[in-house]
C-alpha cells in the first residue's frame, strides 16, 4: 500500500526512516552506516541516531539526534527512535532498525523495502540478510526460521533480525512498540508474535542485505541471563497457559543439551528463576488460531 498525497489524491512512494542505536564507541562504523544510507536511490530516508545513555559523535546534517540520559537497553532505546518520528513512528512509512556497526552494500536496498511493503498490504515486518563483509557468510543463528541451511532463500518466517529489519509503523500503532523491560534478548519475538496475532506478515529476504562482523552473541554482559529470563517472560506474556510449561521446558532440554560452561549455566538458571518472580509486563496471550498459523509456518511456539 502507498502512501497518497492530500493535494491530488495521487499515489506516493512509501516515506522511510531509519532508527539507529549507539553506545557512541563505533564513531567510523556508525559513519560509514549513514554513508550507506544517505547514498541510497529514491526519496532520501529520514534518520534519527539515539545516544543510548552516551553522548553523540558529530554526525552528517539532516541527522536527527537524541541522547538518552542513560542506557535503556536495546528496545528502550529503539523504541525512543521510533517516538522522534511521531507518536508509533507515525510521520513516516516504514522504519528500518540498523547495528551501528553494520552498513547497506547496496544502493538499492531501500527501494526495495518500499516494493516489499507496497506489493502486500499485510506484510508488517521484513528481516534482512545479515552477511559478513568479508567472507560474505551468513550465520545460522541470522536466518530467522528453523530450516536455516540455505540463507539465501527468502521465506515467510515468525520472527526477525532486531538489527536489520523494516517494520511498517501501523505495525507500532496497532500492536505497540518493542517491550521496554526486556534490555537485551527476544524482545524481536515479542513483537513478533504480537503483530503476528494481529494478522500481519513477516518475511525473511535474502536479497536485503546488511554487511555486519560475525560476532557471537554471548560478546553482550549479562548475556546468559537476560536470554533466560526474557524467554520466561515471553512466554508469560503471549502464550496460551497450556503451552508456557513446554515451551520452557523445551528450551531448558536445549539449553542443557548445548552444554554451556558452569558460570553460564549458573547465570541461566538465575535469569530463569528470575523470570518466573519479577513482573513481566501485560499479558496479552495469542489467540489458538496464531498457534495454528505459527505451526504452518514451520515454527510452532513450543520452539
Amino acid at each position: 500500500m502507498t502512501g497518497t498525497d492530500a493535494a491530488d489524491g495521487r499515489a506516493r512512494p512509501l516515506s522511510l526512516g531509519a532508527v539507529i542505536i549507539t553506545m557512541g564507541n563505533r564513531p567510523e562504523e556508525l559513519k560509514r552506516l549513514l554513508d550507506s544510507v544517505a547514498t541510497q536511490d529514491g526519496d532520501p530516508i529520514q534518520v534519527v541516531v539515539v545516544g543510548n545513555g552516551a553522548a553523540l559523535p558529530d554526525l552528517p546534517a539532516g541527522v536527527r539526534t537524541m541522547e538518552l540520559p542513560e542506557n535503556l537497553g536495546i528496545p528502550g532505546g529503539r523504541n525512543a527512535g521510533i517516538e522522534a518520528f511521531g507518536p508509533g513512528g507515525g510521520e513516516v512509512d516504514v522504519l528500518l532498525f540498523l547495528d551501528d556497526d553494520g552498513d547497506l552494500p547496496g544502493r538499492d536496498t531501500g527501494e526495495l523495502v518500499r516494493e516489499a511493503f507496497e506489493s502486500d498490504a499485510k506484510l508488517g515486518i521484513v528481516s534482512f540478510r545479515i552477511a559478513d563483509p568479508e567472507t560474505g557468510v551468513t550465520q545460522r543463528r541470522h536466518v530467522p526460521r528453523l530450516r536455516a541451511s540455505d540463507p539465501m532463500r527468502s521465506s515467510p518466517v515468525t520472527t526477525f533480525l532486531g538489527g536489520a529489519n523494516a517494520v511498517r509503523t501501523a505495525v507500532f500503532e496497532e500492536v505497540g512498540g518493542l517491550p521496554d523491560s526486556f534490555f537485551y534478548a527476544h524482545e524481536e519475538t515479542d513483537l513478533a508474535w504480537r503483530a503476528l496475532d494481529a494478522g500481519w506478515g513477516i518475511e525473511y529476504r535474502a536479497d536485503l542485505v546488511l554487511h555486519h562482523p560475525t560476532t557471537s552473541p554471548s560478546r553482550h554482559a549479562l548475556y546468559h541471563r537476560l536470554v533466560a529470563r526474557n524467554r520466561v517472560w515471553l512466554a508469560r506474556r503471549n502464550l496460551p497457559w497450556p503451552l508456557v510449561p513446554v515451551y520452557l521446558s523445551t528450551w531448558l532440554l536445549l539449553t542443557l543439551a548445548r552444554r554451556p560452561s558452569l558460570p553460564a549455566l549458573k547465570a541461566w538458571f538465575g535469569g530463569f528463576a528470575e523470570g518466573w518472580r519479577t513482573p513481566c509486563g501485560p499479558r496479552r496471550a495469542m489467540r489458538w488460531r496464531t498457534v495454528w498459523r505459527l505451526t504452518r509456518l514451520g515454527r510452532p511456539p513450543v520452539i
